[in-house]
């Protein structure tokens, strides 16, 4: 066996400990040969103190500086050639051709943020003049800017290996605000993150960062992560997961002597709104479409399409949609514990008294149930997130009933309206309400698909984040870890 699998702390490779793990070919379930070793405490702890050195020359560090380093993580990555793509797909199971996207995605996040830091204005300078003859007191003269938060834990997600996970936008925004980053990396894919993780630690080296800019350390079990959360010199926490686990981690953090922000993205069902003159015009392409959205991935997106909305005069296209999901596969999960995971929410869902199913097998299959708006409140459990191809819909009797219903919504990241102009001429009281439910609000297309973006929200109310006043796709991501600081007669 290979026991090359070590912690990267910051620029040293270590491997104290005495639990090993490996990765697994997510298609046959057998182990990949590389063997890793877990982390321990005092590694945790090495990588949170040379964070915490680090951050005192990284955060003066000039922007430009930073964006070289951005760049140089950029080219270093580019430099793995087809081992980084292979890997992934080998711990994921996803094809090559979506893992080759994802990396175009995540080198094109890298140079997003660079190019977002080479302008001061990111800094969001605002300057108040000094008024020395105002009565009857002077005012004094007031700048306000943004400085980096401090040493930051980023928890890799399970479902994108690379545009979430080592090198994705809660790394690269920490790093371009000023912070060092101390990454956990994801049990389902630690080949993927050792690759990357060593492109990162090359990419400071050759562009002259502080020992301890970035640090990787593995572990299977949870003790790791909630060390590193709850570890005094940690300054904020992102993570990408389960409602569960971004959950754990949040409250770990605000139980500390001294709070520190987390910022989870925690699942979401993610409603679409289907409206009569649109299914009228487009029911079979919707159809087509919306089973497309659904499967897409295995469905293992936080913004697939898990709930439909749609008036009882309009269900017949439910018949249409679940025809169409019929013929689609079930494909490869990305590990052993989503897919049982998702058998248990198909199980669930197919055996409650509140849901019908509509699609033909009773197995767990790319899937739609339905429900009534009674049923659907009264029973809360069919709508909770089932990490797969499986789609619920509740079924209206006028738009009263939707918008009740809607407003009994927990927090969701995205919401979609199907409509023509018609349609949407009744609707501004709905879509009034969606609005306070969510991040982001799409019309005539499907959530699946995230543009990385200025403008995007990829966030959204309670119980989807734990704070849905930020982002974590786009270059706005980075004022998660800043905050405001006022100089006066300075």
């Amino acid at each position: 066996m290979n026991l090359t699998g070590k912690q990267l702390i910051g620029f040293q490779k270590k491997a104290a400990g005495h639990r090993n793990f490996q990765g697994i070919q997510a298609a046959s379930g057998e182990a990949l040969p590389q063997v890793f070793v877990e982390a321990t405490a005092d590694e945790a702890n090495e990588a949170l103190t040379k964070a915490s050195s680090a951050f005192k020359v990284y955060r003066n560090l000039s922007d430009a500086d930073r964006a070289n380093f951005l760049n140089a993580i950029a080219e270093e990555i580019l430099a793995i050639g087809d081992v980084l793509i292979q890997t992934a797909c080998a711990e994921s199971g996803l094809p090559e051709a979506r893992i080759t996207g994802e990396r175009g995605r995540t080198i094109g996040q890298i140079q997003a943020f660079a190019n977002f830091i080479s302008n001061p204005s990111w800094k969001r300078e605002i300057m108040d003049e000094a008024m020395p003859e105002r009565k009857p007191l002077p005012k004094p003269k007031l700048v306000q800017k943004q400085i980096p938060l401090g040493p930051t834990v980023v928890f890799g997600a399970s479902n994108f290996p690379l545009a979430f996970s080592v090198a994705g936008g809660d790394t690269l925004s920490a790093l371009a605000a000023g912070c060092p980053v101390v990454f956990k990396a994801h049990p389902a894919h630690p080949n993927t993150c050792d690759l990357v993780g060593q492109a990162i630690q090359r990419g400071a080296q050759k562009t002259g960062m502080p020992d301890g800019t970035f640090s990787l350390v593995h572990a299977q079990g949870h003790e790791i992560g909630g060390y590193l959360v709850t570890h005094p010199l940690t300054k904020a926490v992102a993570f990408t997961g389960s409602y569960r686990g971004g959950k754990a981690l949040f409250d770990l953090a605000v139980r500390r002597e001294v709070p520190i922000p987390v910022y989870a993205e925690m699942g979401s069902i993610n409603p679409v709104y289907l409206f009569s003159d649109r299914l009228a015009t487009q029911g079979e392409a919707l159809a087509d479409a919306f089973s497309q959205s659904i499967c897409l991935g295995v469905g293992q997106f936080c913004t697939n399409p898990g709930l439909i909305v749609i008036l009882d005069k309009d269900r017949e296209f439910l018949t249409s949609l679940a025809a169409k999901l019929d013929q689609m596969p079930l494909g490869t999960f990305l590990t052993a514990g989503i897919k049982q995971s998702f058998e248990h929410g198909f199980n669930t869902l197919n055996h409650h008294p509140a849901t019908q199913r509509l699609t033909a097998s009773e197995n767990a299959a790319p899937s739609l149930f339905s429900t009534s708006v009674r049923e659907a409140l009264a029973n809360p459990e069919v709508l909770e997130e089932v990490f797969g191809p499986c789609t619920v819909a509740v079924v209206c009797q006028d738009l009263a009933e939707m918008i009740a219903f809607t407003e009994q919504l927990p927090g969701q990241l995205t919401a979609t309206i199907q409509a023509e102009p018609s349609d949407l001429a009744h609707l501004d009281v709905l879509i009034d309400e969606v609005s306070q439910k969510v991040g982001r609000i799409l019309l005539n297309g499907f959530p699946t698909g995230v543009e990385v973006s200025p403008a995007m929200v990829h966030g959204g109310p309670f119980p989807s984040t734990s704070d849905a006043r930020t982002t974590s796709v786009g270059t706005e991501a980075i004022y998660r870890f800043t905050r405001p600081v006022c100089w006066q007669n300075f």
